[in-house]
């Protein structure tokens, strides 16, 4: 069935917008197609190799920053965020500088936000249904190649920070974003403009400096790649500055002044689970390879795997102040099955002496 042209997509836009808030969006905006400047940067990061072994990035083509590409037919594109740190999480400065800690990032402590959110849209999608009749659709959660966070501020959910991260002037940084691609001719947003104005705040403070610019991040040296995305040996001399960070990195929206108006998450999914927003690096470390599966279990800390976990515990362990429970940890490790975590512990062990 088509869609009927008699449908007045004004009012239908403002439906959407407050369905979607009803379902436990914090904003939402509709944006258009044209991603062509978008492009031309993506381009370039990739012809920098700023992208690493991140191959799908290249692989993908123009597919991510032409939506009638990846879902023919796309008009526009309706972008959807959720704030995800929620209230009475342990501070994270405060986990950062304890060396006997490990700090996850706020995003991933708790339930799998690809799972929340996809489901979340396709709630939206039936509810558009039900007034529309059929129309074409695809909802999209960092499942696909999409330039999200182009599309987000040309909807009007904020601008592309110096750190590369999605400002919100009304929400600082701290919310993921969704998409979804329809057929439907609705009114677009006007895009966000942009306020970081001389602050280089993110840039100055990153751990490795993988920002090497205003608004270009080089992946490769980026603590969030090196332990989710990296596979094999972390780089010697990016090892010490990653400190005690295990997966994901957020100093630089830690840093973000816009973050004081950041908004605490009302998903309850998103609560940490097993006390990953502050656990020691020891206790982690002794987890066998069924108690990392089963306590990860839908959590986007699975990415890593087990061997990438225990990679980057033995580098956080490295980088601990040195005690009998930090070099006996690490010790009982010594002949892990991987040569990865191998390699790794003996470099936190000759780190404590």
């Amino acid at each position: 069935m088509s869609v009927s042209a008699a449908i007045d997509y004004v009012t239908l836009a403002s439906d959407i917008k407050a369905w979607a808030r009803e379902l436990g969006f914090a904003d939402v905006g509709i944006a258009g197609t044209d991603l062509g400047a978008d492009e031309g940067y993506l381009e370039r990061w990739l012809a920098e190799g700023h992208h690493g072994e991140m191959d799908y990035m290249a692989r993908h083509g123009t597919r991510r920053s032409r939506p009638a590409e990846l879902e023919p037919g796309t008009l526009r594109v309706v972008s959807v965020r959720m704030d995800y740190v929620p209230p009475g999480t342990a501070n994270a400065w405060e986990v950062i500088r304890d060396s006997d800690k490990a700090y996850v990032a706020r995003y991933a402590l708790g339930r799998d936000y690809h799972k929340v959110m996809r489901n979340r849209l396709q709630k939206l999608a039936s509810r558009i249904q039900e007034r529309v009749g059929d129309f074409s659709y695809r909802a999209y959660v960092d499942s696909a190649p999409v330039l999200e966070k182009a599309i987000a501020r040309n909807a009007g959910l904020g601008w592309i920070g110096k750190h590369t991260v999605l400002i919100n002037k009304r929400a600082g940084s701290y919310f993921f974003l969704g998409e979804l691609y329809t057929d439907l001719p609705l009114p677009v947003d006007e895009p966000a403009s942009a306020h970081c104005g001389s602050c280089r705040r993110c840039i100055d403070i990153c751990p490795t400096q993988a920002i090497v610019g205003p608004y270009r991040l080089d992946a490769r040296r980026c603590i969030s790649y090196l332990t989710i995305e990296l596979k094999g040996s972390i780089p010697v001399e990016l090892r010490e500055p990653m400190g005690n960070r295990v997966f994901g990195c957020d100093d630089c929206q830690l840093i973000c002044p816009w973050n004081k108006f950041a908004q605490e998450a009302t998903e309850p999914d998103f609560a940490p689970r097993h006390s990953l927003d502050g656990p020691r690096l020891v206790d982690l470390f002794a987890w066998s390879e069924q108690e990392f599966l089963s306590r990860t279990e839908g959590m986007a800390i699975r990415r890593t795997g087990y061997e990438g976990w225990l990679r980057n515990i033995a580098v956080g362990l490295g980088n601990a102040d040195t005690s009998d429970a930090i070099v006996a940890a690490l010790r009982a490790r010594i002949d892990d099955p991987s040569p990865v975590v191998r390699e790794h512990v003996a470099w936190a062990l000759a780190r404590h002496g």
